[in-house]
């Protein structure tokens, strides 16, 4: 798709709703996981199971990060009709994906016992935790391919094949589930394997399309090396969003230890509204992914009114749906939270968290949509500090003054995340309106 020519609003939404769609499935891979533990294994399992996600995001938060680098380039090449230098950038990004997930492999590996530790991780859920973080980071390389790949391919406005193959690898992780845990009574380690051979199977879709492209973004092994130039560009450009997704997922490791730290039951009913939560997140994500490619394809061609525009339409579509969906879940919000798991303790902490955070989720629309715009156009470093100095520095001392010196309970402890959000998209806001998009354009300029 060319976005630097034709009707905003039609082209945003044909990007998005694939995107949307593609998320949603994507997260049905550890939300599925959760819900059959949850509902045929145990609460342990299920708290489980919930309690490694910050891990999970901080290494592939990363490498996410990093490839960000590499999805603002392509676009912006792509936008600019240089397509010798799209591939380049992209031989170069799959390669590094492959050195990086052997290095995720051991590093995942070895760090799991430690990490579950440092959360304050009940005794009774440390077995289960670990054994399915183990599993997960042993196949860990299938997801990065998986997400280099699709990357790549919406940085040219290719949006519907990650989807396709997104739905075909989550309804086999499904099945794999149901096998696994019912047939095989595998538990924990059963969704662990259902999840690493669904995605397994999402990296190999992903890979024969490359391999089979007949555009600029065609995969030739005899082509794959490091293009160092292109390299340093990824890096430049990737490293500000990697660090922060990676210290942000890290600072949730530290907002789940306190979390924790009121026992199983507060745990499961945390896990419980994690899922929902992701879920609410994916308009969002998905018109963020869309506005950076739309961005970067403008800024390319130097048609920063455009951008712009394209982000406000993008900000109005993401705030209107996200109230829509807001309204019926705190109205429903126990039979949201007893797909999980029905027990009253972990339905009452589950409850409580939704219907006190879930009205916030509309101040974080502008940190999504307005941070997403500035990256496209290049400027990755000043989102990075205004999101580290939010949901990192701010968050926790919110939280470490909260609950040692103001309360013993849990809910204010856990607005600690809606606080973050209102200072970031605050001062996101702010930076946005005051700093024109083409300040960090970097590839016409360059060759």
């Amino acid at each position: 798709m060319d976005m630097t020519a034709g009707p905003i609003t039609l082209q945003l939404i044909q990007f998005a709703f694939p995107l949307l769609i593609g998320n949603l499935f994507q997260q049905l891979y550890n939300t599925v996981d959760s819900w059959v533990v949850g509902n045929y294994v145990s609460k342990e399992a299920f708290a489980a199971v919930g309690a490694v996600g910050p891990i999970i995001n901080m290494l592939i938060g990363f490498f996410l990060g990093l490839s960000n680098g590499a999805g603002v380039l392509i676009s912006q090449y792509y936008g600019a009709k240089k397509h010798e230098k799209v591939s380049e950038t992209v031989h170069t990004f799959l390669l590094m994906t492959l050195i990086l997930g052997v290095l995720f492999t051991f590093v995942g590996l070895g760090m799991t016992p430690l990490m579950i530790r440092f959360m304050n991780t009940p005794e009774n859920v440390v077995p289960e935790s670990t054994a399915y973080l183990s599993i997960y980071f042993a196949g860990v390389i299938g997801l990065m391919l998986y997400n280099a790949g699709a990357g790549i391919l919406r940085a040219i406005g290719d949006s519907q094949r990650p989807f396709y193959f997104l739905v075909t690898s989550a309804l086999i992780n499904i099945i794999l589930d149901l096998v696994f845990v019912l047939v095989f009574d595998m538990g924990v380690e059963g969704v662990a394997w259902a999840t690493v051979i669904s995605q397994a199977v999402s990296a190999l879709m992903t890979l024969i399309v490359l391999f089979r492209s007949t555009t600029c973004v065609r995969l030739s092994l005899s082509k794959l090396r490091i293009h160092w130039d292109m390299l340093a560009k990824i890096i430049r450009i990737g490293i500000p969003s990697a660090l922060q997704m990676m210290i942000i997922s890290f600072s949730n490791v530290f907002v789940q230890s306190y979390v924790y730290a009121f026992g199983d039951d507060c745990m499961a009913g945390w896990g419980a509204y994690s899922k929902i939560d992701m879920i609410m997140f994916l308009p969002m994500q998905s018109l963020s992914l869309a506005v950076t490619t739309f961005v970067g394809q403008n800024i390319g061609i130097g048609q920063e009114e455009r951008a712009r525009k394209g982000v406000s339409v993008a900000m109005k579509i993401t705030v209107l749906i996200t109230v829509i969906l807001m309204i019926p879940l705190l109205i429903f919000a126990p039979y949201a939270v007893q797909i999980f798991n029905r027990d009253p303790n972990m339905l009452s902490y589950g409850v409580l968290f939704l219907r006190h955070i879930t009205p916030f989720y509309v101040i974080c629309c502008f940190n999504q949509i307005y941070s997403s715009a500035l990256r496209g156009a290049g400027n990755t470093k000043i989102p990075m500090y205004i999101m580290l100095f939010a949901f990192v520095l701010f968050r926790q001392a919110y939280m470490f003054v909260m609950s040692n010196y103001i309360s013993n309970t849990i809910l204010p402890i856990a607005m600690g995340y809606p606080a973050g959000w209102i200072v970031c998209s605050t001062i996101t806001t702010l930076y946005y309106r005051k700093v024109p998009l083409n300040r960090k354009k970097i590839i016409t300029s360059e060759e």
